[in-house]
């Protein structure tokens, strides 16, 4: 199966991940297909409405891998009520109609990767937290409890993946996306202590890490993070170096709270060591292996 050419349906093909997956996957000669919420553009792409209608089972049918990255960006602040929600509903509805559509499709398809995130470990300072480690509490793990749950519940004979997804560190910032501008304009800060640990991954390695997934016979929970844990300070510290600007500042916790109520706690505070332990026993190898060659790539 590594050999051959895999069919791939992605779902969240447009965004930060997902574009560049789409192109690293049809670079190493797979066929893949994209679903979409306009109108199909080209012979690969298929409209669907998540939770307004049932996705035809005949576009799952027969597919080698789906990939599933739908999802509204954590990284968009202030959390309203409203937002929240979204973030939730935003999973959920397209995970739930995917899985609907494999549970009546006459040929499942073989894998399922469906996302996840470093969220559902909550705030663990104290603990190395490998791939089969317990959820923790807090609105994210709430949510990447629910979301996992739901993918669970594909075909028993489809692989499936969660993919517990770190801080992806690429060209726009990703998971930086707030700190940049602030630093550009010379307010590069440490993030309360800074000694909170980020589980940091390069874009690179978290497209590199999902094809690999699409022919490995992994299958559960697998944390997507650099091989090296990094604490924050020393990731908003390299940004600011590659942007040859200050780094004077340490926003101290109580002001972040204020600022962005629990999202402070939940995003920039909270606190993860965690291991790529399966990814590395299964032979993936890193393209970035320290949390400053992550900001160097996109930053230099």
């Amino acid at each position: 199966m590594a050999d051959a050419p895999l069919s791939v349906l992605v779902a969240g093909a447009s965004g930060f991940i997902g574009t560049p997956l789409v192109a690293a996957l049809r670079d190493a000669g797979h066929h893949v297909s994209t679903l979409v919420r306009r109108a199909p553009r080209t012979p690969t792409e298929f409209r669907w409405s998540p939770g307004e209608r049932a996705l035809d089972p005949a576009i799952v049918d027969g597919a080698d891998v789906v990939v599933n990255l739908s999802g509204a960006s954590i990284g968009k602040l202030p959390w309203t009520d409203e937002y929240k929600r979204t973030l939730l509903t935003s999973r959920l509805d397209p995970t739930n109609t995917l899985v609907t559509a494999m549970q009546h499709a006459a040929n499942p398809p073989r894998a399922f990767l469906s996302g996840s995130a470093s969220g559902i470990y909550g705030d663990r300072p104290a603990d190395r937290l490998g791939d089969t480690a317990e959820p923790g509490t807090g609105f994210l793990a709430d949510i990447c409890v629910q979301w996992e749950a739901a993918a669970a519940k594909a075909p028993d004979a489809t692989r499936t993946v969660f993919l517990r997804t770190g801080l992806v560190l690429g060209p726009g910032g990703g998971a930086l996306g707030p700190v940049l501008p602030l630093t550009k304009f010379g307010l590069g800060s440490k993030l309360g202590t800074g000694g909170q640990h980020w589980p940091w991954i390069s874009l690179d390695d978290e497209v590199g890490a999902i094809v690999h997934l699409c022919t490995s016979s992994v299958s559960g929970p697998v944390n997507l993070a650099g091989p090296e844990p990094a604490v924050s300070d020393r990731i908003t510290r390299r940004v600011a170096e590659d942007m040859h600007k200050p780094y004077l500042f340490a926003v101290p916790e109580f002001a972040l709270r204020l600022l962005l109520r629990d999202a402070a706690d939940e995003l920039l505070l909270s606190s993860q060591m965690m291991l790529p332990n399966v990814l590395r026993e299964d032979g993936y190898e890193f393209a970035h292996t320290t949390a400053e060659q992550a900001v160097d790539a996109f930053l230099r």
